[in-house]
Order: C-alpha cells, then sequence, then structure tokens
C-alpha cells in the first residue's frame, strides 16, 4: 500500500492508568511499525501516531480488542495530526492538568505470573511479600493524586535498585511502570512486634505470626488496605476470646482459606461463586454451609452461611502457607472495634488494636486510604453487593449521558457516598455507621 502517511491524536479515559496500559501501546504500535509517543495525562492516556492508514486503522481494532487484564475504555476520541517523521515510538513522562480527573484502578489481587515467581526458589523475588506488577498489587489505597506515577503514591520514599529500575524502564517488561514495584533490596519490610518490641523481621517475622497463629493466639496483620484480625478458625476458644476483646457478639467473622479445595470442605461452592472467588477482586463470598462443616458455630452465630475469600495479597500466601499443624482456615476480620471503622495507620493501630491483638504483623508501605474487603452474595447466579469496597472502588459507574455534578451522601449506617462528574458516577468505598465518631470522621475525609 501506497497511501501518504498520516498522523493521529487519540485520547483514551477509562481504567487506563497503572494497568499496563501504556506498555500495551508501545508494544503494539512497534509491532506495527508506527512511530509517536504516548503518556499519562489527568484525563487519562494520550496517544499521538504517524504512518500510513492501514497501520493506524489496525492499531485502532488492537487498541479496542486486546486490552490489557486490568484496563478498561470508556471514551475514545480521536483527531487527525500533522505527520511528523520520527525514528520510533517512545514513552513520555506524565503530563498533569489542573481540574481534570480519571477512574483510578482498585486494588486488585496477586496475579498467577507473580504467585508462580513468589514459590519460585530461582527467582529473586523468591517468597517476597510484596512482589506485583502491572496486571496486581495495590492502586486505590496507596495513590495520593493523579496522574498515577510512583512520586505521586506511598511508594515514593522507596528508592528503586538497579533491577527493578532496569524492570521499570523496559516497555517490554511486565513491570515497566508498575509504581508500587519493588524487591527485598529496595522495597517494603515485614516486621512482629509484640508490645512495642520487635521480634521478628522479614521471613522471621511471617514465621513469628504463623506460631502465634498455631499457639491459639490473635494478631493484628496490616494488609491492602487496612489492618486485619486473624487467629485459627477452627480453635473456638480463641474464637470466642476474638469476639469478647473485639466486642463483637455475634456478627459473623470473615474467614480465609487457601485454595479453593480448602473452602469446599466447609462450604458448598457452584461455578459462578467459584468465578467471583478467584477474580482479580477477590471479594468475600457468602457460601452455604456444608451439612457436615466442623468449623465452629461461634464463626457465625445461627447463619448457614460462612463468608470466606481467597487470600489476594502476597503476604497471605506467606501466612496460609499449607504446613503440618497450621490451621486451614483463618478468622480475617476487619482490624476494629465493633463499629469503628477499620484501622490503617500504624499509631491509631498500635492504640485500637492493642487490647485485641497479641502481636503486630507490620510493614513499612504506608497506606493513604483505608479499604474493607468486599462482600458479594449470588442470588440466581446473580452477584449482589452487599459492601462494595477492596477490588471495586472506586471503580465508577459509566452512565449513558451525562449528570451535573452532585454528592450523594449516603445513609447514616453502613454509609457509602457517590459523587458525579461527566459519564460517571464514583461509588465510595464502604465507610460504614456514621454515629461512631471515628467513622464520621472517616467520612468527611473520603
Amino acid at each position: 500500500m501506497n497511501s501518504v502517511p498520516t498522523g493521529i491524536k487519540i485520547s483514551v479515559s477509562g481504567i487506563v492508568q497503572g494497568v499496563g496500559f501504556r506498555p500495551f501501546v508501545y508494544a503494539t504500535a512497534t509491532r506495527l511499525q508506527l512511530t509517536g509517543s504516548v503518556w499519562n495525562s489527568s484525563k487519562g492516556v494520550e496517544i499521538e501516531l504517524f504512518g500510513h492508514q492501514h497501520q493506524l486503522d489496525q492499531f485502532l481494532t488492537d487498541l479496542k480488542t486486546q486490552l490489557p487484564i486490568l484496563a478498561r475504555i470508556d471514551h475514545i476520541e480521536t483527531n487527525t495530526i500533522p505527520h511528523q517523521e520520527l525514528s520510533g515510538f517512545s514513552i513520555k513522562d506524565s503530563q498533569a492538568e489542573e481540574g481534570q480527573f480519571l477512574p483510578v484502578s482498585p486494588d486488585m489481587s496477586i496475579c498467577s505470573d507473580c504467585l508462580q515467581e513468589l514459590f519460585d526458589t530461582k527467582n529473586r523475588r523468591y517468597r517476597y511479600p510484596f512482589i506485583n506488577c502491572t496486571n496486581c498489587g495495590p492502586r486505590f489505597s496507596i495513590i495520593k493524586n493523579i496522574p498515577y506515577d510512583r512520586p505521586l503514591t506511598t511508594m515514593a520514599k522507596f528508592k528503586l535498585c538497579p533491577s527493578c529500575q532496569a524492570e521499570y524502564d523496559n516497555p517490554l517488561d511486565r513491570r515497566f511502570h508498575a509504581q508500587p514495584v519493588a524487591c527485598a533490596d529496595c522495597g517494603p519490610r515485614m516486621q512482629f512486634i509484640v508490645q512495642g518490641e520487635i521480634i521478628g523481621k522479614f521471613e522471621g517475622a511471617i514465621t513469628t505470626a504463623r506460631q502465634f497463629i498455631e499457639d491459639g493466639k490473635i494478631i493484628a496483620i496490616k494488609g491492602l488496605g487496612g489492618y486485619h484480625l486473624a487467629c485459627d478458625a477452627s480453635n473456638e476458644e480463641v474464637v470466642q476470646k476474638l469476639r469478647e476483646r473485639k466486642k463483637r457478639s455475634d456478627r459473623p467473622f470473615a474467614l480465609m482459606g487457601f485454595d479453593l479445595e480448602t473452602i469446599r470442605k466447609f462450604c458448598e461452592v457452584n461455578d459462578a461463586e467459584t468465578a467471583i472467588l478467584q477474580s482479580p477482586q477477590h471479594p468475600i463470598v457468602l457460601l452455604p454451609k456444608k451439612d457436615d462443616c466442623s468449623l465452629p458455630e461461634a464463626l457465625a452465630p445461627t447463619q448457614n452461611h460462612l463468608g470466606f475469600m481467597l487470600p489476594y495479597t502476597p503476604l497471605h500466601y506467606l501466612l496460609l502457607e499449607s504446613d503440618e499443624g497450621f490451621p486451614e482456615v483463618l478468622v480475617m476480620t476487619s482490624g476494629n472495634l465493633s463499629d469503628e471503622p477499620i484501622a490503617y495507620e500504624d499509631e491509631d493501630a498500635r492504640i485500637r488494636l492493642s487490647e485485641i491483638a497479641d502481636g503486630f504483623l507490620v510493614h513499612n508501605r504506608p497506606i493513604h486510604m483505608r479499604v474493607d474487603d468486599s462482600v458479594v452474595r449470588l442470588v440466581e447466579q446473580k452477584p449482589y453487593f452487599l459492601r462494595r469496597s477492596r477490588g471495586y472502588a472506586p471503580d465508577p459507574i459509566v452512565l449513558n449521558n451525562e449528570i451535573p455534578q452532585m454528592l450523594a451522601c449516603g445513609a447514616e449506617l453502613k454509609n457509602t457516598f457517590c459523587l458525579s462528574r461527566g459519564h460517571y458516577a464514583f461509588l465510595s468505598h464502604h465507610i460504614g455507621d456514621l454515629e461512631n465518631y471515628e467513622t464520621l470522621s472517616s467520612f468527611e475525609n473520603g
């Protein structure tokens, strides 16, 4: 084809930052021998492309049909621009614009590639509890501002080592511009603390935490969007102790099992529920108990369902790793007193949870936004949210028409709020019961 070279500028909005979208654009443009550049903006992603029309048409087709797993395009605007003679395709620095906005990707569970590397003895991130890539890991909980770049996240203080920097800079690497990328040489570290004293570091922190659980103790775990309180779910005595300390008389506790096989020992799990459990969001799913379920009634008094989730962080997989004598199922309930918001700041957690937890498994990656676990129940094979939070918030609902900017403040109990702008309705993460002062403060802070 001997068409005259031309140029187009493409503006893309949607879930397009922090999900491997720019590397995807780079790889697609390079494969099609197009020149130009791509960059993050405060509205989404901007692309300038130069080449022949058939190449540009193929690019637009691939852009819409071969997206990275976590990406979503809500709107594309294409305009013709004058052709430029360039030597290749590049990824440019982000360009912030005042007054603009874009959807932010929710936190996502560890992907299969990172999970394989976590247990690969030859991988340099073997057993590193913060392994992630552009397809998984923290997003909403660590973002301070947009565009989504490392200096605007809580990972800013962790300077990349040469190996991580090389991955971060390589457009063909799975960790290209993965903002939370890190390793044991340059990233966050674990500690286990008892009464203010560090008694375990790094891998030893996890080993000590497992021993505490095995010994029938309660531990506080700093996770993705806040603290959990964990204990052996099969130990009725410690479950009851957790109820007393947490001042939670009868509301069900969330549970975590290492894999589906474990969960199926205690609950009926159909195909639709399996799909939700294994989705990138990894919510808590309410599942009908089996008649011969051996777990204590105290986990969910008078209930015929249990709320189970699968591990969704590398730390969870290391904590629940199968071993003789270690519990198959852990209670993994929110780190708070009943009706208070989940603790997510270290000092606040130390103060509020010290009367509940016998030890603290913590790390030094700050959490910017508290995010509770999502809760889903399937009715006639369709998922219904009892709590829409981690994995889903703040992913907006896309509206058919633009509506005025509005704030819907929600109810006093089980609060969430909603902001509308343009074609989007942004539902907040779970806030809680506003009759509690701490929860009201959380609501005011967003």
